[in-house]
């Protein structure tokens, strides 16, 4: 019995781990539309279509682990660490669904932003870079169980927030000098939606902290 408990955990975590690696793929995706756009339209409009695939994957998997979660508790009666673990797992993988719904609102954004030549822009390189790495990050150190990479990921999110706050001030300063309000306000709005992608990332460290620490 056991054995069947344990195959079901560990069944929990690769789940978990496989939900992030999509998220990590949608994420660079859509960092591809904003960044390096493809010159061909369909192969634009392909690049597009593919982070929603991801995020309507992401979706499954997020209710296909909330059922194994449910099932886990009402058949196992999880104690101590391992219902840390599962409670942990149920409520992160919220934010990793929140994670694939930005990355989809990124590729929205970046129909009207790909061709733009405001210098602010730039930043969004920089911010995807960091966010990615914070989601890359606190997969491993879920599946590690690594609790100095998961404070590492916390500490992280000063960086995000100073370049967000960075591609604000100057996206403002173009606004004031009679810039293009509306381009500005679209790159603003794909810098917030990175912004709280690094801030999901946060919020599964902190589950992750709680699973192996039992604090939150």
């Amino acid at each position: 019995m056991r054995d069947i408990y344990n195959k079901q955990l560990q069944h929990l975590c690769s789940e978990v781990k496989e939900m992030g690696e999509i998220c990590i793929s949608a994420i660079e995706s859509s960092s591809k539309a904003v960044l390096n756009p493809p010159v061909d339209e369909d192969e634009f409009n392909n690049l597009c279509l593919q982070v929603k695939n991801y995020e309507e994957e992401i979706d499954h998997k997020e209710r296909s682990i909330e059922g194994l979660c449910v099932r886990l508790m009402l058949h196992q009666q999880p104690v101590a660490g391992d219902l840390r673990t599962v409670t942990s797992a149920h409520r992160l993988i919220s934010d990793i669904e929140r994670i694939g719904d930005q990355a989809l609102d990124i590729v929205e954004l970046a129909k009207f932003i790909r061709n733009c030549g405001i210098d602010s822009k730039l930043h969004l390189n920089n911010l995807f870079i960091e966010v990615i790495s914070m989601v890359k990050l606190v997969l491993s150190a879920f599946t590690e169980r690594e609790l100095q990479t998961a404070y590492k990921v916390i500490n992280f999110d000063d960086k995000v927030d100073e370049l967000f706050v960075k591609v604000k001030t100057e996206l403002i300063d173009v606004i004031r000098k009679g810039g293009e309000g509306e381009l500005a306000l679209d790159i603003l709005m794909v810098a917030k939606y990175l912004e709280r992608i690094g801030d999901h990332a946060v919020n599964i460290a902190n589950w992750i902290v709680y699973s192996i620490t039992g604090n939150h």
